[in-house]
């Protein structure tokens, strides 16, 4: 895995350089201090370490000039900023992850390895505040199926981003039966027989959009 760290900040870029390379034995690691060193980066990274405040750039700008230049990277973005608004949108800009400077080490490396295998990653302290900025304005769209409560919204948006049955159950502070329970009526109104059949369905319906 080749890794290209976007930090202005050069004892925190060594921090995370020593972190990946002794949790995950990586030493393809490539390290840019402002937005323009990283567009000048020549090699091709498989992942995108990424703080939003440079100082040649802040926010989406970050991640949507990363986005364009590096098309088949995945950007994981680490970053102080833990607004709702600035999370939702450093992921429409492109991004595929999102964590905090004040997560521990652990986290991410797992955040790393997770959008390195395709997924999607956002840090549990971020997620229910992420989905209650969606909800505040919500859009009526047509419906093929019986509609979803409120709660049953908030889960399939939770398990889109990649969160378990159990680290929902987490965030929203309720029993993992009472998440199954609702992950089998939300599978069951929209038809799916798979995790990604009813991911699937979710975004063609808009009832993933914020």
């Amino acid at each position: 895995m080749r890794i290209l760290l976007v930090e202005d900040h050069a004892v925190v870029r060594e921090g995370l350089r020593l972190v990946l390379e002794r949790d995950l034995g990586t030493e393809a690691l490539d390290e840019a201090a402002t937005l323009e060193a990283a567009l000048d980066v020549k090699s091709d990274p498989d992942v995108i370490v990424a703080d939003l405040m440079l100082p040649d750039a802040r926010g989406p700008q970050v991640v949507s000039q990363l986005r364009e230049r590096f098309l088949n990277a995945r950007i994981l973005v680490l970053t102080m900023l833990d607004a709702p608004t600035d999370v939702q949108l450093a992921l429409s800009s492109g991004a595929n992850g999102y964590l905090l400077k004040e997560a521990a080490a652990t986290d991410l490396v797992d955040a790393v390895q997770r959008v390195a295998r395709g997924e999607e990653y956002l840090h549990p302290s971020l997620g229910a505040a992420a989905l209650r900025a969606r909800h505040a304005d919500t859009r009526p769209t047509h419906r093929t199926h019986p509609p979803l409560s409120p709660r049953e919204h908030e889960i399939l948006q939770l398990l889109a981003i990649g969160h378990t049955n159990s680290e929902v159950a987490e965030l929203l502070a309720i029993s993992l039966r009472t998440v199954e329970t609702h992950r089998a009526h939300i599978v069951q109104k929209l038809g799916a027989q798979s995790r990604a059949e009813l991911i699937r369905i979710a975004r063609e319906e808009g009832l993933l959009d914020s």
